[in-house]
């Protein structure tokens, strides 16, 4: 039976520019899998109304640019969900993506309970938080994260124009406020050699969990009990 994972770049800007983009096709490239890549780039995805149209039938009721998405998401064996970091958070387009994954989980809905997934974030400090949503994200849907990837990308505040002399800027913060910006510094995902070799490493394990013997029921099983867990603790 085919495997088929399904990657998720959240990010906005074009995939030529985006180090979030660029992380989850390396993770997916290392996974030696069929995948299929989907940019949220332009597309109009609103976040969940509570209208409880879902609840009879685990589908959406709300039509944009999701209901198309829905039947790849629920083929897909593994999901590879990258995001930037938004005051420390998700981007509005990835947090309303997931959140719309509300719709599978009615009546026990199993349809992705047990499956496996790698979480990515790019910030202009750091990624870890979106990451870290992702991962709370896949923990609700039951769904185990086997990586997360997380690094510094190039923030806004190197192209917007302003970044040398503001004083809030990513740039005066890092470098001073007598800094200059050249293309040199400006971060790029490919020129971090550990990250690039974390998303690597992390498409190499999510194929390897993939390809030798994974048991969706036993995931479930697990994934329920840590949820149950992180409940109790933040009661």
């Amino acid at each position: 039976m085919r495997i088929r994972i399904l990657g998720i770049s959240g990010s906005p800007r074009k995939d030529d520019v985006s180090g979030t983009y660029k992380l989850v096709s390396t993770v997916l490239e290392n996974t030696g899998l069929d995948y299929d890549m989907i940019s949220l780039r332009k597309k109009e995805i609103g976040g969940c109304i509570a209208c409880l149209g879902c609840a009879k039938d685990n589908v959406c009721k709300v039509k944009d640019d999701l209901e198309p998405l829905r039947e790849e998401i629920v083929a897909a064996d593994a999901y590879v969900i990258g995001a930037p970091n938004y005051y420390s958070t998700l981007n509005a387009t990835t947090h309303a993506f997931l959140e719309r994954w509300f719709q599978f989980r009615h009546q026990e809905g199993n349809l992705l309970w047990g499956k496996l997934g790698v979480a990515v974030g790019v910030g202009g400090m750091a990624g870890r938080f979106p990451a870290d949503d992702i991962e709370k994200f896949f923990m609700y849907s039951f769904i185990e994260t086997v990586a997360k990837v997380s690094g510094q990308g190039a923030a806004s505040c190197y192209t917007c124009g302003y970044g040398e002399t503001c004083k809030v800027g990513v740039p005066r913060m890092l470098y001073g406020e007598d800094v200059k910006i050249t293309p040199e510094m400006i971060p790029d995902v490919t020129k971090d050699d550990n990250l690039m070799q974390a998303a690597r490493d992390a498409g190499k394990l999510l194929g390897y969990r993939l390809k030798n013997g994974h048991d969706r029921k036993a995931v479930a099983e697990k994934m329920q009990q840590q949820m149950m867990e992180m409940m109790k603790s933040s009661a």
